[in-house]
């Protein structure tokens, strides 16, 4: 098949690419940077922006398949920001996907557009979207999660929404080494009483579901027109799980510790005053980062065994020891 992937050279997204190179499928890749491993793998690669809706109507022409990846993660910054690149990015793909009678898209989303700010225990995809958003990204990608769901059926494209949690691995590069830095810093606690359980992704296994959705992707199929929670089928203790990776890095466990009401204060004084005074890198800490460390969030994937028989051919230790080999190749 001939396959887009947007954001084909970032952390998901290459992940995504590789797996599809190996199953010989004919891939292009939309994406802003210059990325070697994508011109080792020999694809195809459109340099541009998602919020070009000319640069996007050009890379999904011709395209049996998209995987839409490329958004703009962070829990900071200006509407706008998180509004144009993730929204109307988006919109941008389903336009051309429709356009050029592409027929299956699949929206890499996010659990978060569900995230009221509770403690979430193993919840399925029956859980309502919130009234209101503690920050721009899980508001953004919810509106373009909608969008396209809703445009399952129209012109002979299929779509479906895939939510993978905490995506962490090899060539992370933006969650576990933000994580060190702050240990490294001092200024990473333990939030809460150490009990709350997440789930999380391993990158390998969240690039191997979207392609196990997309195999099974067919207009009047289980899967169109469909959100899935996508995570490991087993939680684990977040504070335990952080100290296994700071012990990798080299790093004592954490010692210091906040109550989540404090964290959550704190929050709130910290946005009130970067709202203030106009600030615009990221505050230490915020409302929905002080929730999401101290509380419960995991998610059942039973809907996606169900429906498309997600699996996940790496274990978690098996995670584990690959990006620790990771972590040597690069120091090397």
């Amino acid at each position: 098949m001939r396959v887009l992937v947007t954001g084909g050279g970032g952390f998901l997204g290459l992940y995504i690419t590789e797996q599809l190179v190996a199953r010989g499928e004919q891939v292009r890749v939309l994406c802003r940077g210059n990325y070697p491993r994508l011109n080792e793998l020999g694809v195809e690669t459109i340099r541009g922006d998602v919020r070009d809706a000319a640069i996007v109507a050009g890379a999904c022409t011709g395209m049996d398949v998209v995987f839409h990846t490329a958004a703009v993660p962070g829990i900071w910054g200006p509407w706008e920001h998180y509004h144009s690149i993730n929204t109307v990015g988006t919109q941008h793909v389903l336009d051309a996907c429709l356009a050029a009678g592409v027929r299956k898209l699949i929206y890499t989303s996010s659990p978060s557009v569900i995230y009221d700010g509770l403690d979430h225990h193993g919840i399925n995809e029956t859980h309502p979207f919130p009234a209101s958003y503690l920050c721009h990204y899980p508001h953004s990608k919810a509106i373009a999660e909608r969008a396209v769901l809703a445009a399952n059926g129209k012109n002979g494209l299929a779509t479906a929404a895939l939510r993978p949690h905490l995506i962490w691995g090899p060539r992370d590069n933006h969650l576990i080494p933000r994580l060190i830095q702050r240990a490294r810093s001092g200024r990473l606690r333990r939030v809460g009483d150490g009990t709350n359980l997440i789930s999380m992704s391993y990158v390998e296994n969240a690039a191997n579901a979207h392609l196990q959705a997309m195999d099974r992707l067919e207009l009047g199929s289980r899967v169109a027109g469909q959100a899935y929670f996508i995570n490991e089928p087993e939680p684990v203790n977040l504070w335990n799980w952080v100290d296994e990776i700071l012990t990798l890095a080299g790093e004592p466990p954490l010692k210091k510790r906040i109550s989540a009401s404090a964290a959550y204060a704190i929050g709130v004084t910290c946005e009130a005053t970067y709202s203030t005074l106009r600030l615009t890198s990221e505050p230490p800490m915020t409302r929905f980062l002080a929730l999401q460390l101290g509380g419960t969030h995991y998610y059942s994937v039973a809907k996606a065994q169900q429906d498309f028989g997600y699996q996940c051919p790496v274990s978690v230790s098996e995670g584990m020891r690959r990006m620790a080999a990771d972590w040597k190749d690069v120091a090397k």
